[in-house]
Order: C-alpha cells, then structure tokens, then sequence
C-alpha cells in the first residue's frame, strides 16, 4: 500500500473513531447550552404599611388578628354560613369557567408528554407487495410478451438524533415550567370564581337586610299614614300631612318593590358561577346577617408563595428562560443515527429466508454555516421574551402588594365609619321618636315627623351600606392574600410526568360518547 493512501486511510479511520468517540460521550453525558434558570428578585416590604393601627375612633383598644384562621381549603369557612358553604363547594364540580382552565392545564400536561417523546428514536415499520409487467420491446423474451415481476417487502426504519446539546432538555423544561404555570392559573381561576361567588353572596344577603329594614319602615309609614287619616278626620290636622304621609308611604314601597330586581339579579349570578342554569338555583332568605370577620396574615415576603397569580408569572420565566437555551443549541451540529432493516424477495415463499435480508445503517452529522443571522435573531428575540417574564413578574408582585394595602385601609377605616355610622343611627332614631311625639302633641307639623324619618332611614341604609363594604373588603382581602393557596400545591417535575405519561400504543385512541 502506498504511502500516501495508507495515511489518508488512518486519517479517515482516526476521524471516524474521534466523531464515534464524540457522539459516545455526548450519549453517556451530554450537556445542556444556555442560561440555567434563577429566580430575579421581586420588591418586597418588610412590613405592611395599613396594617391596623387604631384612629381616632378607636383609641384605647387594639386588635388581636388569629394567627391562622383561615381555613387553607375552604377559606369562606370564616363567615360560618352554611348556603355559603355549601355553594363554595358547587365551583370545582360546575363552574365552567373552571373546567375550561383546568383544561387548559391537562393540554399543558400532554405538551410535555410530546416533548419528552423527543428523548427516544422513531421506529417506522412498512410493508409492501407488487406485480408489475414490463414491455416486450426491451429486448427480453417471454411467452406472451413481456415479463411480469412480483416483488414482496418489508422493513423496519429507526432514526434517532441525540439530545448531545440539551435541546430537547431545555424544550421539556421550558414546558414543564409552563404547565406548573397552567396549574396556577387554574388555581387563580378557582380563586377569583370563590371570590366572585362569596362576594356576590354578600351582596344578595345584605339585599335580604335591606328588604327587611324597608319592610320595616312601609309597616311604620301605614300605621303613621292612618293615624293621620284619623286627626284628619277628626279636624286635628289638614289634608296635606295626609297626602305627606302618603307619599313618603309610597315611595318606601317603591324602594323596596326596586330590590326584588337586585336580589334577583344576584342570585341568577351565583347561579351561573356554581354551573347551574338561574331558573335551576332559589335561594331563601334568612333572618341572620354575616358577621365581619378579622382577616389574619402574615409577612409581606409570604404572600409571593400565597399567590397563584405570582406563582404562574414565575413560572412563565423559567419556561421563558429554558427556550433560550432551545435556540442557543442550534449553533452546534446536529448528529442522526438512522438504520434498517427487513426482507425483500420476488417469491413470497422466500420472503422470509436469510438470502432476502436487507438491511443498512449510518449517521448524518449536519452544521448550519449560514443563516443570515436568523439563530442570532432568535436568541435576541427569546432574551427579549424573557426580560418581559421578569418585567410581568415584578409587575404582579408589585401588584399583589397594592391589593392587600387596599384592603387593609378599607378594613380599619370602613370600621371606623361603621361606628361614626352606627352612632348616627341611634341619635336619628332618638330624634324620629321625640319629634313624632311632638308631632302627637300638636308642637310640631308633620313635615318635622317625616324630615327625622326620612333621616333615620337613610343612616339606617348608609350604615348598611358600610357593613357590605367591610363584608365585601373582607372578601377582597383574603382573595388579594391568596386564600387557602400555598405555591407548595403547584405539582412537581415527577408529578407532571407522571400523570402524562408517554404512550407507546401505535394506535388511535377512541372516544366514547363523543
């Protein structure tokens, strides 16, 4: 053997077994390109600024807030009210609204499933049979003309390309990260509907509280319209204290007609929220009003675990993250391993006999050298993506803080103007009796009566309206803490593979009552 050829021939070997060495190692190892993901910091407060500190209506006292009140699961167990309750529990069956998230969520699941099928070689399997006659005119002869030519097959093809670059890695990583994502905007969709439903059914119950203050008050304005009557008739008093007392009468009545559409409204609402059609939900009215309850929370720095909200943001850059590292693998050579296998033969009885076995195997190294900069543009572009993650997620801290410092101003001053309120109420209903006395003894007109009656029923609705609001804040402000949620019941990696797991059944799956 020449020299030359035999040293051009060691060279070739000595590269093949460098390339087999290469690959071998990236088999057994592997590595993974790109920005391994940590997570930014987010501006948190060591201390909320409206925590309660007593005002001036409440000098003297302090509040003692429960450590732990609040039920992790049924959060709404706070207001003890057992409709409520029992409502609550009707979202995770009904709402669908729910059930469209948590869709959501089992298709980020099954994206998973595809990403990690990517792990493993395709294996192709076909079969083939043929008779096929050629021309007379080639030059062959055969009885008839022409030759006819059966032909039998089949072959099984498998290719494979490594992970060597950790493409497929970073492509399950940034997936699984989404899908915990989906968790927890399937667990914020929760939330909201609970929050929706509680305060909806605030706002019915505080109707029910409203009819009966206004019923009240029509079955005082008759009893005063008829005493009126009387003095009329009797010549005590003239026509237009009747026609006074009438038309407050009246327009009491009206008030109240007015809240049957509210309550009406709301409850078609909760029917809606809980799954159901409005005609399909009646619920009574009661005698009790909820009581307001003392939110207990914790540190600032806890409510970045407590919220679903902030916990799907995070998990949005991890997955922002792993994709720059999917782009970052392009930059290297791609390796493919192919091969096959089978059997081909004109006789079908020979079909299966050693001589007809065919087969082949190799791998295919390929690089991109120019791309006009497309990678690079990629990359840029993922950065870019995942600089906006980091953005949206500081954003939705920042947030969270704002809802719960609002909450907590509405909580202490709504209940400082409940008791200014409260106080009102009690001096105009001491007015309305002195002045309607008055009135009885012939020192006042009955315009004085129905100025004080109108009066203490307006501080009677506006200190009403106060208890909804703080009722209605309450709500709010275990919703802004998070509710029962805790970032610990986002699934884990093992947790999301395994309730997707790869299917390897070639075939279609069926779908019964569809």
């Amino acid at each position: 053997m020449p020299g030359g050829e035999g040293r051009r021939r060691n060279g070739r070997v000595a590269a093949r077994s460098t390339l087999a060495m290469g690959v071998l190692a990236g088999l057994a190892g592997g590595c993974t390109v790109g920005p391994d993901y940590v997570r930014p910091d987010a501006p948190a407060p060591t201390a909320y600024k409206e925590a309660w500190k007593p005002g001036p209506l409440a000098k003297g006292w302090s509040v003692s807030r429960p450590a732990d009140a609040i039920d992790r699961g049924a959060w709404w167990s706070i207001y003890r009210d057992p409709v409520l309750d029992g409502l609550e529990r009707q979202i995770d069956i009904s709402n669908q609204n729910l059930k469209a998230a948590e869709a959501a969520f089992r298709e980020a699941e099954a994206t998973v499933a595809a990403a990690r099928a990517q792990f493993f070689p395709m294996l192709d399997a076909e079969g083939s049979a043929s008779r096929s006659r050629s021309s007379a005119n080639n030059g062959r002869t055969s009885f008839g003309g022409g030759s006819i030519q059966n032909q039998f097959s089949t072959e099984m093809t498998a290719s494979w390309v490594p992970d060597l670059w950790g493409a497929v890695r970073r492509t399950v990583e940034s997936d699984i990260a989404s899908a915990q994502a989906s968790a927890a905007t399937l667990a914020n969709a929760r939330l909201s509907a609970q929050g929706e439903l509680a305060t909806t059914y605030v706002e019915l119950r505080t109707a029910d509280e409203l009819s009966r203050l206004l019923a009240a008050s029509v079955k005082a304005y008759t009893q005063a319209l008829q005493i009126v009557k009387n003095q009329y008739a009797g010549g005590t008093t003239d026509s237009s204290a009747v026609d006074q007392a009438q038309a407050q009468l009246d327009a009491t009545r009206a008030q109240l007609i007015a809240v049957g559409v509210t309550r009406g409204q709301l409850e078609h609402s909760i029917a809606v929220l809980t799954g159901k059609p409005p005609a399909g939900l009646t619920i009574v009215p009661t005698d009790t009003m909820l009581g307001v309850p003392l939110i207990p929370f914790e540190l600032p720095a806890a409510l970045l675990q407590r919220r679903p909200d902030i916990a799907a943001a995070e998990r949005d850059m991890q997955a922002a993250n792993a994709l720059i590292g999917v782009d970052v693998a392009a930059f290297y050579p791609n390796v493919t391993l192919s091969a096959d296998y089978g059997v081909s033969s004109e006789m079908l009885r020979k079909l299966l006999t050693a001589s007809s076995r065919i087969w082949s195997f190799g791998s295919t190294v390929a690089q991109t050298i120019f791309d006009g900069g497309a990678h690079n543009a990629q990359v840029a572009h993922d950065e870019a993506a995942y600089d906006a993650s980091v953005a949206t997620y500081r954003q939705a801290v920042l947030t969270a803080f704002q809802q719960v410092e609002d909450e907590l101003v509405a909580e202490r001053v709504l209940a400082e103007e409940a008791v200014a309120e409260d106080s009102a109420v009690k001096a105009a209903r001491s007015a309305e009796a002195t002045i309607n006395n008055q009135y009885l003894a012939g020192t006042q007109a009955y315009t004085a009566v129905i100025v004080a009656e109108n009066t203490a029923l307006a501080d009677a609705e506006s200190a009403l309206n106060i208890r909804q609001s703080r009722l209605v804040a309450s709500v709010a402000l275990i919703e802004a803490l998070g509710g029962g949620w805790d970032a610990a019941q986002l699934p884990t990696t093992d947790k999301i593979e395994s309730d997707a797991p790869l299917n390897f059944n070639p075939l279609p799956p069926t779908f019964p009552g569809r």
